[in-house]
C-alpha cells in the first residue's frame, strides 16, 4: 500500500489523507474534488495492485455528519463508537465469559479481552459505554 499512499500524496497532491492498513480517508470541503479523485484512485488500485474499491464502503459526506472509520464515527470534535461495533464487542465480551464459566479459556485470558475492548473505547468519548460493558462483565461473572 505504500505505492497507493505515494500516488494520493505525490501524483494527486492530496493534503488530507489518512490511512491504515486497507481503509483510508480523504477529507476536503469540496466536493466536486473528492468525486473527480475517485476514478484515478480505482484505476489505480485495479491497475498497479489489482484491488477494487468495494462499492458499498464509499461515500462523500458532511464533516458534520461523521467519517465512518475504523469502528468509530470521527465528528469534528469527537469519535463515537459505531452501534455495530458496541454490538459486535458485547457479544463477543459475553461469549468469552461463557467459555471461561465452562472452562474452555483462563480467567488471565478473560480479563485480557475485557482489557481490550476497555482499550478499543477508550479512544472515543464513551466514559458511560465504558461504565456499562464493565458492569455487564460483572454481571454476567456472578450469574
Amino acid at each position: 500500500m505504500n505505492e497507493f499512499d505515494q500516488f494520493v500524496k505525490h501524483k494527486l497532491k492530496v493534503k488530507n489523507y489518512c490511512r491504515y492498513t486497507d481503509d483510508f480517508a480523504i477529507v476536503s470541503s469540496d466536493k466536486r474534488y473528492l468525486e473527480n479523485l475517485l476514478p484515478e484512485i480505482k484505476l489505480f488500485l485495479q491497475e498497479k495492485l489489482k484491488l477494487e474499491l468495494h462499492p458499498n464502503k464509499i461515500s462523500i459526506k458532511k464533516i458534520r455528519q461523521g467519517v465512518d472509520f475504523l469502528g468509530y464515527v470521527v465528528l469534528p470534535h469527537h469519535r463515537a463508537l459505531r452501534t455495530k461495533t458496541k454490538n459486535r464487542m458485547f457479544k463477543k465480551l459475553k461469549q468469552r465469559v461463557d467459555l471461561f464459566k465452562s472452562g474452555v479459556i483462563s480467567e488471565d485470558s478473560l480479563k485480557q479481552s475485557l482489557n481490550s475492548y476497555l482499550g478499543v473505547l477508550s479512544h472515543s468519548d464513551t466514559h458511560q459505554l465504558r461504565q456499562e460493558l464493565a458492569n455487564e462483565y460483572w454481571f454476567w461473572i456472578s450469574e
